[in-house]
């Protein structure tokens, strides 16, 4: 066979939210990338697969790398703002967040990427994989990540992977099945989602969406039962009158046969065809039963003129056995704390031991630490409740996850060289994927991977060869997307003592304090400084009378303005030192705010506050 060979440093297949991340990081720190993607536009989950309306990593002090840049991109490019929806802080047009990426990319001229292929055989020698094949030209590289929605370079490299459930017998995993059963072998992975953009055409009346093969409405029946049909419209509102759509709730997820994704091309194929067939069915329900002022989105995704996305939403995918794998006990907050541990537990390694699963880790998590995530522990399973530990905490006035972090030895492949993981396919059990899966985590994780990557060609070695502390001061000190190693709630990336306080617990883990707050950081700059000012200049000023309800649950009722006299909203921060404040603030006292409202939440988002 002849085709075109190309040479690079660094390799990335896939261009996907883990992908997109790791080839624009390590292009930054100078390796000659090529970047090859299967769709047109870049940045998977938060853009091809239409879930544009990200979860976790919300907080402000969580806000950091180039997850944290996105959002700021974001801000300033979306008309209307990220204040749409009630899942996420952070909704926006899809279309827009592909830009940012595909601009990014473009600003780099040691970074090409080739879109259009999909991988169609690695090349290995000996123990390590030197390039791979597209369809008509192939890359070889010194380093190669496999960013792919389904870890498609695992398979294909014949490189160690697992694929479904764990029992609690293999790591003590408390919310993993103790045997297998009707659940495990219905759904190995967790169900992928193919979103689709539903419009609000107003006085006018949209097109019928027309029936798709396999439609059958009883299925989902009482979909927004216990919320209404606007609050389940308003889940996921884009601007312009937008709607995405994915809902769990006897709405689009889909997982018949969900094992077919990995059997052959032509199964994989079937199965996204009827999960798009399952997509357009719910939203005619949709129309159906909320009326013909609903239907799709125009000219909204590059493909076709309507308005489902490029591809699934794929939430689990072939996961690699890597020289560390991240377990439930790794993200669930310590015993009385808010944070997971940065350490070993070795109260559940011993369990672990006890039940005859893997023995003890060599490395403490945090001299691996390269990433942090906060989201929940969320699985799909239609029609099924699957219960798991606890890992939810209320801050700022709402519920949010517990953070963690990814250790970098879950991104290396515990027999092969040559190949870092940065999607959904890194060394995590089934359990745990459920939190590692998020777009914000996996943005980190692929910058991560980029970072190590090119710092591997610098140094001349292997990814497992790479020192750890290395990489984490190289991901601290970023000029242009510095990113968080550790997590602390009570210090935004713009304070001056971020950097000093990341280093302090990585030297120190033993006193990370079970809060997740390091010793109490100077306010003092801030009421004063030009952020906060402009923070005043840009929202609304309201005045009213504060209400705690609980510990973490505010109500504002306004006074002035005149024109929101009498309403009576939620309050929520995501800013370290005004969580802080709104935790002294007197009961049924004066208060004048800034901030922003959402409607659709029936939150005010709060930016500045002072006392009335």
């Amino acid at each position: 066979m002849v085709y075109q060979i190309y040479t690079a440093d660094v390799l990335v297949v896939g261009g996907g939210t883990g992908g997109t991340a790791a080839a624009i990081q390590a292009a930054r720190r100078g390796a000659k990338t090529i970047l090859v993607s299967e769709f047109p536009w870049l940045g998977g989950m938060l853009t091809s697969a239409g879930v544009s309306a990200p979860d976790g990593n919300e907080l402000e002090a969580f806000q950091t790398g180039l997850w944290g840049t996105f959002l700021q991109e974001l801000r300033q490019r979306q008309p209307g703002g990220l204040d749409n929806s009630w899942v996420s802080f952070f909704s926006y047009n899809p279309r827009i967040g592909a830009e940012i990426f595909a601009d990014w990319v473009q600003e780099l001229p040691n970074l090409h990427w080739i879109s259009g292929q999909v991988p169609l055989e690695v090349f290995r020698q000996g123990d390590s994989i030197t390039g791979v094949r597209f369809a008509d030209f192939a890359v070889t590289a010194k380093i190669i990540l496999d960013a792919t929605e389904l870890g498609d370079l695992l398979a294909l490299g014949e490189i160690p992977y697992r694929w479904g459930w764990e029992l609690q017998s293999e790591w003590g995993e408390l919310s993993a099945p103790v045997t297998f059963n009707s659940l495990t072998n219905k759904y190995p992975v967790q169900a992928p989602t193919w979103v689709v953009i539903m419009q609000d055409f107003g006085e006018a009346v949209a097109p019928e969406i027309p029936a798709a093969p396999n439609d059958n409405p009883s299925q989902f029946t009482g979909a927004w039962d216990g919320y209404g049909a606007e609050t389940f419209l308003n889940y996921g509102r884009l601007p312009g009158g937008l709607f995405m759509i994915n809902w769990p709730n006897c709405g689009n997820d889909y997982g018949e046969g969900v094992g077919r994704l990995i059997e052959s091309d032509a199964s994989r194929g079937e199965f996204i065809q009827e999960s798009r067939w399952h997509s357009q069915n719910f939203a005619r329900f949709i129309q159906n039963q909320l009326g013909r002022s609903y239907g799709l989105a125009k000219k909204l995704f590059p493909h076709t003129p309507t308005a489902f996305a490029l591809h699934p939403y794929y939430r689990e995918s072939r996961r690699l056995v890597g020289l560390t794998t991240v377990r439930e006990q790794d993200i669930l907050p310590v015993t009385g704390g808010r944070v997971a541990s940065i350490f070993n537990d070795p109260i559940a390694d011993s369990i672990c031991d006890r039940l005859g699963g893997a023995s003890g880790r060599e490395a403490s998590l945090i001299k691996e630490a390269i990433a942090v995530g906060n989201y929940a522990n969320d699985h799909h399973y239609p029609g099924v409740q699957f219960p798991l530990q606890p890992k939810s905490i209320r801050w700022g006035g709402r519920w949010t996850g517990t953070p963690f972090t990814i250790p970098y030895s879950c991104l290396i492949p515990a027999t092969t060289d040559g190949l870092l993981v940065c999607e959904k396919n890194i060394s995590v059990s089934h359990i745990a994927n459920g939190a590692t899966r998020l777009q914000p985590v996996v943005m980190g994780i692929g910058q991560a991977a980029g970072m190590a990557a090119a710092m591997c060609v610098e140094l001349n070695c292997q990814p497992r060869d790479l020192p750890v502390r290395v990489l984490q001061t190289a991901l601290l000190s970023d000029n242009r997307s510095k990113a968080a190693i550790i997590p602390l709630f009570n210090l935004p990336p713009n304070h001056s003592d971020w950097r000093h306080w990341q280093l302090y617990y990585l030297d120190n883990p033993q006193a990370y304090p079970v809060s997740g707050d390091c010793p109490s950081p100077s306010w003092n700059e801030y009421p004063d400084s030009a952020f906060d000012k402009a923070l005043i200049r840009e929202n609304n000023c309201f005045k009213g009378i504060f209400y705690r309800l609980d510990q973490q649950e505010y109500r504002f009722a306004v006074t002035a303005p005149a024109a929101y006299q009498g309403q009576n909203w939620q309050l929520v921060t995501l800013r370290s030192h005004i969580d802080e404040q709104l935790r002294a603030y007197p009961h049924e006292q004066l208060v004048i705010l800034w901030g922003r409202q959402n409607h659709f939440g029936n939150w005010l988002l709060v930016e500045h506050l002072n006392g009335g």
